[in-house]
């Protein structure tokens, strides 16, 4: 207990160094009343983003917005998420969980979209390929995975945030969160 208060100081310090936001987390993920202050450091959110209102979101890594007076599907930059609505898989470990955690965060909500020259424009299922920012300046993609939702995932090439979102992918691991728990994944699917 005292290392853990000793990090958590350290980690409040040090954002104030620096962008980051904080998140309220169940130890382990197992449904404990026991809960954490995680502090997690991100890039500054790029000026003049497009704004657009999300309208559905399909799973944990795909969401449907209203943008330019039209809808469109995105799916995100640098994550995965566990399946829920692949008719060809079974429902994944942890993956209705990541997708209610999505819709409790973006469902009505307005968010401004990156998209990264090092990624096509859409994949081949014709999304939009894209980083998803909250106005106060939370990067979705990246709280997705530090709280245990999501694992860093690179399709082809190397990604804008790639190394923030591995770092936050081994704080989830190291810290036993969500689907890297004992008690719901251990990190498998």
């Amino acid at each position: 207990m005292y290392i853990r208060r000793w990090a958590i100081l350290l980690c409040l310090v040090l954002s104030a160094c620096g962008p980051g936001f904080s998140i309220t987390v169940s130890d382990g993920g197992n449904g404990s009343a026991a809960t954490s202050v995680v502090v997690v450091q991100q890039p500054p959110m790029p000026a003049n983003l497009p704004r657009a209102q999300v309208v559905k979101v399909v799973d944990g890594d795909t969401v449907d917005v209203q943008l330019n007076g039209q809808v469109s599907r995105l799916r995100l930059i640098g994550i995965n998420t566990p399946e829920t609505v692949d008719p060809r898989k079974p429902v994944e470990c942890y993956g209705k969980e990541a997708s209610n955690r999505a819709k409790a965060l973006l469902n009505g909500q307005t968010v401004l979209l990156e998209s990264d020259p090092s990624q096509q424009d859409r994949d081949v299922y014709d999304r939009l390929l894209r980083y998803v920012w909250f106005p106060d300046g939370r990067l979705f993609n990246l709280q997705m995975i530090a709280e245990g939702y999501a694992y860093e995932y690179t399709y082809s090439v190397p990604y804008k945030y790639q190394a923030q979102f591995r770092q936050a992918q081994q704080d989830a691991q190291a810290r036993q969160l969500g689907l890297w728990s004992p008690q719901t994944c251990n990190g498998q699917k």
